[in-house]
């Protein structure tokens, strides 16, 4: 999905709001930070927001190299074979470091252990969207609606596999409705729902969000825990009825394994200190990210949660790319 993320916003976060870095050995040359997915996009706008900043704290140069293709799997890729040295990290999410290993057949990399968490950036809940032309104010409505019509809700995703698409199918599986999943690329499916082809679709918040403020979608519940900062008066699917439903993207920096814990634990703090900065927090919080921050150690666990959870839903949903 695309973000709704500005680049003339990117500008609050230049000249002025840097803080003072001791000097220190690392790092002395440029670094590459590397994004699996196209720019434009939220995993490439949360990394140009980071490595702004990184830029302006630590007087060197954090460059973003577009590795786009394979669902994230050929920038991923390319960071575990890079060479351990501190000089590449990237910016990853969901799919790539919990999902892909079990949707596709074969992969040239084990997340769980080629590559070494750093930092979480933010939490992206998918929020679900229905096009206004259904009779659907509210989750009651729309299960109701769903199961009084049988076979004729069509839902969206970005793709096979992705977390739009999953998130559909634990909700229409929990819930009992007989719902058909449509996979597109990336953006197309947001244009048929508005458009009215489908009905509804999990879609990343920031991905949604003038629509949802210009009515042209109704926002029915959020796919996290808690209720997001960015939607706080749309209620979580959880609260609705469906315990526990948590499914949505997220995005933190990792780098390859045997990276100098010197690189690793500055890049930790300084952007743990970032999205403390109140401009760059409200911006996330108003365009749909979550900011988290945390250690490394937290990052870790959470991919590895995150990854147990969605190789069980990839695997009965069936989904597979070759």
């Amino acid at each position: 999905m695309m973000s709704v993320f500005k680049p003339a916003a990117l500008l609050l976060f230049g000249a002025g709001l840097a803080g003072n870095v001791h000097a220190q050995s690392y790092p002395s040359k440029p670094v590459r930070v590397v994004v699996a997915f196209t720019a434009g996009g939220t995993t490439d706008l949360l990394a140009r927001v980071v490595a702004q900043q990184l830029t302006e704290r630590l007087k060197q140069s954090f460059v973003i190299d577009n590795k786009p293709g394979a669902g994230g799997n050929i920038g991923t890729e390319a960071v575990v074979h890079a060479a351990p040295d501190g000089y590449t990290l990237i910016v990853n999410s969901v799919g790539p470091m919990a999902v892909n290993a079990t949707l596709y057949g074969k992969l040239g990399y084990n997340p769980q252990t080629d590559l070494v968490p750093v930092v979480q950036i933010a939490d992206v809940p998918n929020v679900l969207v229905v096009h206004p032309s259904l009779p659907a104010r509210t989750m009651e409505e729309f299960i109701a609606h769903g199961k009084a019509h049988p076979g004729e809700l069509n839902y969206g995703s970005t793709g096979s596999g992705t977390s739009s698409h999953l998130s559909s199918y634990m909700l229409s599986k929990r819930a009992g409705l007989n719902a058909s999943h449509i996979p597109y690329k990336g953006a197309e499916a947001l244009r048929d729902l508005l458009a009215g082809r489908i009905q509804f679709m999990f879609a990343t918040i920031p991905s949604v969000m003038p629509q949802i403020a210009a009515g042209k979608l109704r926002a029915i519940a959020v796919s996290s825990l808690k209720r997001s900062r960015s939607l706080p008066d749309v209620p979580t699917v959880s609260e609705k009825g469906f315990a526990g439903f948590e499914a949505g993207s997220w995005f933190g920096v990792f780098a390859p394994k045997g990276t100098p814990l010197e690189a690793l634990s500055l890049i930790n703090k300084q952007v743990n200190e970032i999205l403390l900065i109140p401009a760059i927090e409200q911006q996330m919080v108003a365009q749909g990210a979550d900011p988290v921050g945390g250690s490394a150690a937290q990052l870790g666990q959470f991919v590895q949660r995150e990854h147990d959870k969605w190789r069980l839903i990839v695997r009965e949903s069936g989904a597979t790319v070759e």
